[in-house]
């Protein structure tokens, strides 16, 4: 089959570039997309199609999937316009405070109306043989919402109020929620806080819902929903609200179909005595059904039939792992691109301390799904490159037309392990797991005045690699044993950060074979919708695709990253269990120096 080469003027990520700062949810700067996609001369009568539709952090990505095997015949990406608000309001420029990040709702649905028509001309199929549509998304990731959806900042008189919009997954402002949430769980014994390794993240729906409570309690009552952003999204397509399974267990505390109890929500404060009832309960839809069919405004925007299956939303993380074929016990899927998210479903129930949640049916039905993450890995690489990096390595990049991050994966690949003298801790979005505390902040020790900028580059590529084998180690040690360690996203194209995960984790790496592994899954998810598979499994088994043991372990670069790793742990410990809590008090600081400031001051424009 020859590529068909169709250009579509919407921005979008290349392909074929080997970046570890490159998430897959992150496009290329300044960039068209011009795509080059496999597809048959012919298209069979009998032939029909789905489409998965990503919803990263910065773009949203449509993929058109047949059916039959899973090929991917056409994509495309926006970038979301308002892109993430963590500094200012986009509408009124003014300061936000600290740990804040927020987005803007309509954003998602402009990917409907250009990515989907965009990716449905690239792959040059007939829409009317399209017969569903899958979507995943970041979670946790809330929308405060009205009872007929509609989004608190699409409201005129709230606008300028920073609570109405969008609080996307990395917004971290809710800690001091999150901290009383888990010393009255912990303090009342409540059953559910094992199931979540002991902790709740300042990341996760009752956190961010208590923090709108306290601080702009007017917007609070005015919410009718306070809907994950993967279910809103699926409103907006099929005119039909329903919760997923997957976001109810891991992100809205629902264990045993029981969430936490009104007497434990008053004793937060008496206000949030009903908000699970309130302004979370809903119906619950089970993964690969289907959550309703395709408005006739949906069907305008996007070009497809209306009346075809819409799939229940899913995460981003979780919906990967059929289509990376892991969806059996201890196949763990780490889906690395601006943070990582682990998944990976076991026949036993454990409580594992640190991770995200363990939640029965919540990859696939039959087998209880574990989750855990680090809340920052692309996006230190991105950090570290726009910010740290001095402007000869951005020049020298430039004249050997590599990205930066190529530039210095180059200069430090061949360095012996320990050669630049640094350890790193990968905290510069806090920590997710095992820590679950967002409080904590990134290190770099044991910099000299020769250390080269390439050195500390591969100490944070050694770090977020120290962080996953952190989660494998905790995994193992709690009777959940990893068995396998799969990786999809965007990182997966930089060679040398994947064999440094298999030196430091002592394992081979899969990888997925598809550049668009949670559309590729939402896309098996809209198949099982439509009636096309029984299950999910079934779906994942025709259409995913995996390339096994691409990498594996050097034994002397794994016996001396054991040493490294040595030193990593005592850090980790040092200063994420209480031993030394200056990256608490200085974050703090930093609170009492900046809210003010975000309170009385509106940016000035550049």
């Amino acid at each position: 089959m020859k590529p068909l080469n169709v250009t579509v003027h919407i921005r979008a990520s290349h392909p074929a570039r080997e970046s570890p700062g490159q998430a897959h949810h992150q496009p290329d700067e300044g960039v068209d997309f011009v795509s080059t996609t496999e597809q048959s001369p012919t298209q069979a009568g009998d032939e029909s199609y789905v489409i998965g539709i990503d919803y990263g952090t910065l773009s949203g990505r449509a993929v058109v999937v047949r059916v039959s095997d899973g090929v991917e015949l056409g994509s495309a990406v926006l970038d979301y316009p308002h892109a993430v608000m963590d500094t200012v309001l986009a509408a009124t420029g003014a300061v936000l405070p600290p740990e804040w990040a927020l987005q803007v709702p309509q954003d998602y649905v402009a990917v409907l109306k250009s990515a989907v028509p965009a990716a449905l001309r690239n792959a040059g199929i007939d829409p009317a043989l399209v017969i569903g549509v899958g979507t995943d998304f970041t979670a946790c990731t809330m929308v405060p919402v009205l009872a007929d959806g509609t989004p608190l900042n699409e409201l005129p008189e709230y606008a300028d109020r920073p609570h109405a919009y969008v609080k996307l997954w990395k917004h971290h402002a809710a800690q001091r929620q999150a901290d009383r949430i888990n010393e009255l769980a912990a303090s009342r014994g409540e059953s559910w806080l094992p199931r979540y390794g002991g902790l709740i993240s300042s990341e996760w729906e009752f956190a961010k819902g208590l923090q709108l409570l306290e601080e702009d309690p007017e917007l609070y009552n005015r919410m009718d929903h306070w809907v994950e952003a993967a279910d809103w999204i699926v409103w907006q397509l099929t005119g039909s609200y329903v919760r997923n399974a997957c976001t109810a267990g891991y992100k809205g505390i629902l264990q045993d179909g029981v969430y936490p109890s009104e007497d434990f929500l008053s004793a937060l404060n008496p206000a949030f005595g009903q908000f699970a009832n309130e302004k979370v309960a809903h119906e619950i839809g089970r993964l690969g059904a289907s959550a309703g069919t395709l408005s006739t405004e949906a069907a305008a925007w996007t070009g497809l039939p209306e009346g075809i299956a819409v799939a229940v939303g899913n995460v981003d993380a979780h919906v990967t792992a059929p289509a990376a074929q892991a969806v059996e016990p201890g196949q763990m899927v780490a889906i690395m691109g601006t943070s990582t998210c682990q998944v990976m479903n076991s026949d036993r129930l454990a409580e594992v301390p640190g991770m995200c949640g363990v939640v029965d049916g919540g990859i696939v039905s039959g087998l209880y799904g574990y989750e855990a993450g680090q809340s920052g890995v692309g996006d230190i690489f991105a950090w570290y490159v726009a910010n740290q990096v001095p402007p000869r390595c951005h020049e020298a990049a430039k004249d050997a037309g590599q990205s930066v991050h190529q530039y210095l994966t180059e200069l430090i690949r061949d360095q012996p392990v320990g050669g630049h003298g640094l350890v790193a801790l990968d905290w510069h979005s806090g920590n997710r797991s095992v820590l679950v505390d967002h409080e904590l902040s990134g290190l770099v020790l044991g910099a000299t005045l020769t250390t080269r900028p390439e050195e500390i580059y591969r100490a944070l590529l050694e770090a977020t690699a120290f962080g996953a084998r952190t989660i494998v180690e905790t995994f193992n040690a709690s009777g959940v044993p990893v068995t396998e360690f799969i990786v999809a996203g965007g990182l997966l194209k930089n060679s040398f950060l994947m064999q440094t995960y298999s030196d430091i984790l002592r394992m081979p790496i899969s990888t997925i074979a598809s550049d668009q592994g949670p559309a590729l899954g939402s896309a098996i998810h809209a198949a099982v919708a439509a009636g096309a598979y029984p299950d999910v499994r079934a779906a994942g088994k025709a259409m995913g695709k995996l390339n096994r043991n691409v990498y594996t372990p050097n034994d002397e670069s794994a016996t001396a990253y054991d040493y490294l790793f040595a030193e990593y742990s005592l850090l980790h410990d040092y200063f994420g269990r209480g031993a030394n809590d200056v990256m608490h008090r200085l974050k703090a600081l930093r609170r009492e120096a900046l809210i003010p400031v975000a309170a009385g001051t509106e940016a000035v424009s550049a």
